[in-house]
């Protein structure tokens, strides 16, 4: 593989399979975006701004590749265009990861990819929960006539029995307000963490000890972010959204996680390497010796 699609530029040698902790797979799936697309260009946008990336973390002080090793796949084949076809071989690819001990970061892509890894991890590891970064909560039964949705991921999440934990909320229609409701599901939303980090206990003592982690890219604020479909007002900065990650990834243990719903704009990277230095970050995180 040219060392031009390893993230992070990292040689050929540094992301073996074989011996690598994390993979990274590039998913360019987009079918069902609602208002701005181009999440489809999304991955190959991170991994390109992935090559400029400092490979020094100066918070972990290392390089969280020499801890582990990072594979990156070739891109998922998404040109069927089936969503259930494409969920169902997403689910094998992420079966496969998690059989062979691998610490997957799926690259989106649109968010409603994010209910094959789920499937995978649930058939893989016992108590399993999910923390959802985002701005939306994505629980529509369905939208736009799909159930298979970006709108509605983590109402196929839910059904799947797997309890998840959505932290930023900070859009949602009536439908959501009132299945949020009667489900007594636990948002942490975007209004009610803005001030103080008391909440972030309560965040680890809701989840279970493992965790998938779904992180859409409008959870952070537009002034960081702004190239995403759907940008909301009241997101989450670098360093608060660092440090709660650094305590979930410190107190649980997470098994794998996905990155979604960056559309890039054109000419202007610093949103792209904004989600690169995000995925760094959390396999640093990952890879870390916290004892």
């Amino acid at each position: 593989m040219p060392e031009a699609t390893n993230f992070l530029g990292l040689s050929d040698a540094d992301a073996r399979y074989e011996s690598a902790r994390g993979v990274v797979v590039p998913v360019p799936w987009e079918a069902t975006v609602s208002y701005g697309k181009g999440t489809g260009k999304g991955p190959a946008a991170i991994v390109e701004a992935s090559r400029y990336v400092e490979l020094y973390d100066e918070v972990l002080r290392e390089e969280p590749y020499r801890k582990g090793g990072i594979h990156t796949t070739a891109p998922v084949d998404v040109s069927d265009g089936d969503p259930v076809a494409f969920l169902g071989a997403l689910e094998g690819e992420a079966a496969r990861l998690f059989a062979d001990g691998k610490f997957p970061v799926f690259l989106g892509g649109e968010h409603s990819l994010t209910t094959a890894p789920v499937r995978a991890a649930r058939a893989a590891f016992e108590d399993l929960s999910v923390l959802q970064l985002d701005a939306h909560a994505d629980l529509r039964e369905s939208y736009e006539g799909t159930p298979w949705s970006h709108a509605s991921v983590m109402r196929r999440v839910h059904e799947l029995g797997v309890p998840a934990v959505p932290i930023g909320i900070r859009a949602i229609s009536v439908e959501e307000a009132e299945f949020i409701h009667d489900e007594d599901l636990p948002v942490f939303w975007s209004h009610r963490i803005a001030h103080g980090v008391e909440w972030i206990d309560t965040v680890l003592n809701t989840l279970s000890d493992t965790v998938y982690l779904t992180f859409d890219v409008d959870f952070l604020d537009p002034s960081l972010v702004p190239a995403t479909g759907t940008p909301e007002p009241g997101g989450g900065f670098w360093h608060e959204t660092m440090r709660f990650l650094g305590y979930v990834f410190q107190e649980k243990n997470v098994i794998g996680m996905d990155v979604v719903e960056l559309a890039p704009i054109e000419g202007f990277h610093a949103p792209d390497f904004v989600i690169a230095r995000l995925v760094h970050r959390c396999l640093g995180y990952k890879f870390h010796d916290w004892t």
